[in-house]
Parts: structure tokens; sequence; C-alpha cells
């Protein structure tokens, strides 16, 4: 069984505030609201509020997927640093 003080503090790192931003841009951009509630421009007649969010819908699904590999990069680099 390991000891407590064997574990490593959470440490804020460059990579985890740029996992932390992919995964908050969506919800920022969601939720303000008066950035896309209009009609103009249009996108193949589709006005501008949904194709907005439809993007943003195939866009937080990237974003979600970067921080995700970035988290797996970050957690390997911590294994790997703690076995040296």
């Amino acid at each position: 069984m390991p000891a407590e003080n064997d574990a490593k503090p959470p440490v804020v790192t460059p990579t985890r505030v740029v996992i932390a931003l992919c995964l908050i841009a969506p919800f920022v951009a969601m939720l303000w609201v008066s950035s896309y509630a209009k009609v103009d421009p249009t996108f193949i007649g589709i006005p501008f509020f949904y194709w907005y969010q439809m993007l943003w819908v195939l866009l937080s699904t990237a974003l979600t997927m970067v921080a995700y590999k970035l988290w797996q990069r970050d957690q390997r680099a911590r294994k790997g640093g703690a076995s040296a």
C-alpha cells in the first residue's frame, strides 16, 4: 500500500491550462448568446443562429479530443517522471 505522501500534488502546467481552455471555450461561446443571436450571414439558407451552434458541436468534439489527448500525454509524463 503506497504512503499518502507518495502522491504528487496537483500542478498547474501550460498543458493543463490548454486543456482547461479547450474544455471551457464551448461553454463561453454558447453562453454568450448576444454574439450569435442574429440571422445574417446565412449559410446555404440556414440562419447564422443555427449554423453557428451546429459548428460548435463539431468544434466542441475536436476540442474535447485535443484535451483528452493532452491529458493522456500529461499523465504519461507524470508517471514516467515518478519512476525515474
